[in-house]
């Protein structure tokens, strides 16, 4: 299904949000990033994902990547959200090109950005009109919707770019699949989002039986990258 045929069920937002819960507990995950061209895959970096329930009403989404060329400056985000519904509370983002944070209230959003090549800091203090999830922990709430086969939606998101300045902009899933994946039962969920303007594909291989996500393949203009799960 293109895009451009892409009719969403209906708009998933945190009130109307209907998770599984007895999926969502703490735990730590690894996955190895490669660059594939044709057959051939590339390890470039290696990425470790931490969920971690801070009180009872507060789920912490960590991610640190660490890229084979510089191993010693990791990229990590870290990720405050409502355990319920994925309702943002905070968000921090520092990599060698900028660090960034993002405190979430009903109808704002403020913190920081700050680019590290020009030093520019730019405040954040942005008007939100309508319910959002924040982008760095929508895949999040992918993992541990009541999936189907065909399933679609679409979801508001929040994008801080100073480029582009966007704020709320959607992600789409556009199609759910059963499948296999080194003989375990998988949904294949197929999704994209207007960050970069519905041009890449980011296709997520998750466990029926406990909504691991084992593989992720990304497309973005015929480049394709693959995350793989490694215990």
């Amino acid at each position: 299904m293109s895009s451009a045929q892409f009719f969403a069920q209906k708009t998933l937002t945190p009130s109307n949000t209907k998770l599984e819960s007895k999926f969502i507990k703490d735990e730590i995950s690894n996955a190895i990033w490669y660059a594939q061209q044709g057959d051939q895959k590339m390890e470039i970096g290696k990425i470790t994902n931490e969920v971690k329930k801070v009180d009872k009403t507060t789920l912490l989404i960590k991610t640190t990547v660490k890229m084979n060329q510089a191993p010693d400056k990791p990229w990590v985000d870290s990720t405050l959200v409502k355990i319920s519904n994925f309702q943002p509370i905070y968000h921090s983002s520092y990599n060698m090109m900028r660090d960034m944070t993002l405190k979430f209230k009903k109808n704002k959003a403020t913190g920081y950005y700050l680019d590290k090549k020009t030093q520019k800091k730019d405040q954040i203090d942005e008007k939100i009109s309508t319910e959002y999830f924040d982008s760095n922990s929508y895949p999040g709430v992918i993992r541990f919707l009541p999936l189907k086969e065909h399933y679609s939606t679409e979801m508001p998101i929040f994008d801080y770019n100073p480029a582009a300045k966007k704020g709320v902009v959607k992600a789409y899933i556009e199609d759910v699949n059963k499948g296999e994946l080194n003989g375990k039962k998988v949904w294949i969920v197929k999704t994209t989002d207007d960050i970069q303007d519905r041009k890449t594909i980011v296709t997520y291989y998750i466990d029926v039986e406990t909504r691991e996500v084992l593989k992720q393949e990304i497309d973005a203009n015929g480049r394709k990258m693959v995350m793989e799960s490694v215990k």
